[in-house]
């Protein structure tokens, strides 16, 4: 079924349960009005593209100083300030945090961050979910996204076949990551090296925005092409910090702790001559106004848009008979 028309809407609010996620913010940081003109995102891209082929220039470590001052200067440029300053923790906040991860920033085989340029990359398109979702609630602990009844099971749905893009889970044992392995040892390009998901739950209207790009990828892709896979949705805020102290580029704030942001594998699918596919397909969704796209390597990381949400929602309840 295909997802009614693109125009935008506002999703109200729901009454929250016993284990809705948290309203938080990070320390520090007050709301924040939004502009009464929304900041101009193609801009913000733009600024963000010219900022890293200059830092990319600057990523010796003897040009520590100098990124620094880059860094400072750049982002006060009214296409980078406009956005950074409708966030949160606001523009200086934003300029401190970027400043303190690179500063931090150890390069590692699992991180999506592999140079500084990818690390400044990630963070500052990532600020777009953080715009958009300034006002939801965080998922703060595993047990509140394990237990909200504003997340659905994929599992109940994909045993319904009604899901349109796969999945694997972490394994939970010692035996099943045995088996993992083995498995990857014997046929290494059958499924995505990923670690897969801790949490298999998402929001009703990412699911049918999944489901709406796996059934355009499944007709655009060539032949023989597998489904659109998904390697990362919902997280705690909770397991984002146990992703960092592992080496992740796990951003802070995070459109994944609100249950809005997903990855999708694109590397893999080169392997089939559809990788390309899918890239044009999901920068046509944000050309849209319909999602975020940060190219972080391998997976490219998705947010859904707040003007998208009420239509999904109402996909998702057409696709269930609900």
């Amino acid at each position: 079924m295909r997802v009614p028309s693109r125009s935008p809407g506002q999703q109200p609010g729901s009454p929250p349960s016993p284990t809705a996620p948290a309203r938080r913010r990070p320390s520090g940081t007050a709301a924040r009005r939004m502009p009464a003109t929304a900041p101009d995102l193609a801009a913000y891209r733009a600024a963000v593209a010219e900022l890293l082929v200059e830092v990319g220039a600057l990523a010796d470590a003897p040009s520590t100083r100098a990124r620094q001052m880059l860094i400072d200067e750049r982002l006060r440029e009214p296409a980078l300030a406009a956005v950074l300053d409708a966030t949160p923790q606001g523009l200086l906040g934003a300029r401190e945090t970027l400043l303190l991860e690179m500063a931090r920033y150890q390069p590692n085989e699992r991180t999506s961050a592999r140079d500084l340029t990818a690390l400044v990359r990630i963070y500052l398109l990532s600020r777009i979910d953080v715009l958009w979702w300034q006002d939801a609630p965080t998922f703060v602990t595993d047990d509140q996204v394990n237990g909200s009844a504003e997340l659905v099971d994929l599992e109940w749905l994909r045993r319904r076949d009604l899901l349109r893009f796969r999945y694997q889970e972490q394994p939970a044992t010692v035996l099943g990551r045995a088996a993992r392995g083995l498995r990857r040892r014997l046929r290494p390009d059958a499924t995505p090296h990923t670690a897969g998901l801790l949490f298999r739950r998402a929001r009703r209207e990412v699911v049918a925005l999944l489901n709406d790009i796996g059934r355009e990828f499944a007709a655009a892709a060539p032949p023989a092409t597998p489904p659109l896979w998904v390697t990362s949705l919902v997280r705690s805020a909770e397991h984002q910090y146990r992703l960092r102290r592992l080496g992740y580029a796990a951003m802070l704030p995070s459109g994944h702790c609100l249950g809005y942001s997903v990855d999708v594998e694109l590397a893999w699918f080169a392997r089939f001559g559809a990788r390309d596919t899918l890239a044009d397909l999901l920068l046509a969704r944000q050309e849209s106004g319909e999602i975020n796209v940060i190219d972080e390597g391998q997976a490219w990381h998705l947010c859904l848009a707040p003007g998208a949400r009420r239509r999904f929602r109402r996909a998702y309840e057409a696709e269930m008979g609900i």
